[in-house]
């Protein structure tokens, strides 16, 4: 496959997945939880002009891969930053009605790390490096998502009947 399909592809995936981060942080009860898929909205953004960048670099013979950010190169980033900000009980019970979009998230973000490490496997050089980082990005999301879904499930199996 062609690197340039490759990257407009997860362009295309990227702002899908933005867009799902925007309209559905308006379902959540709680500020904390709101504000989880708006950075996560944010961060999309910023994969979204990474592979920008690596488009034009194509173009451009320019061989850099630009990232920013903490949250760039540590894939557990939202996770650490959620368990240390904003999982508490009181986020945990207003995420109860939002389960499915929470699983939704998860398998989402599941499935941009699958695609981005098997885009890599089949390239080489500053490509493979992209498609690798951004793997490991969505990974953390993964992680992120995984972890919200089943702590929030674990909340509602203890609730009586009826929430």
């Amino acid at each position: 496959m062609q690197i340039r399909k490759i990257y407009e592809y997860a362009l295309q995936r990227e702002e899908e997945g933005k867009r799902f981060f925007e309209q559905n942080a308006e379902r959540f009860g709680h500020a904390a939880a709101v504000g989880v898929f708006k950075n996560l909205a944010l961060e999309e953004q910023k994969h979204i002009e990474f592979i920008k960048h690596q488009l034009k670099n194509l173009d451009q013979d320019d061989s850099t891969l630009t990232s920013s950010g903490e949250e760039m190169n540590d894939p557990n980033f939202f996770l650490k930053k959620a368990e240390s900000e904003l999982i508490d009980q009181t986020v945990l019970q207003s995420l109860v009605p939002v389960l499915p979009i929470l699983r939704m998230a998860y398998l989402i973000e599941r499935d941009f790390a699958e695609f981005y490490r098997m885009a890599a496997a089949r390239v080489e050089g500053k490509a493979k490096k992209a498609l690798e980082l951004l793997a490991l990005w969505e990974t953390g999301h993964e992680n992120l998502f995984k972890n919200l879904h089943d702590r929030a499930f674990e909340e509602y199996a203890q609730m009586p009947w009826g929430g």
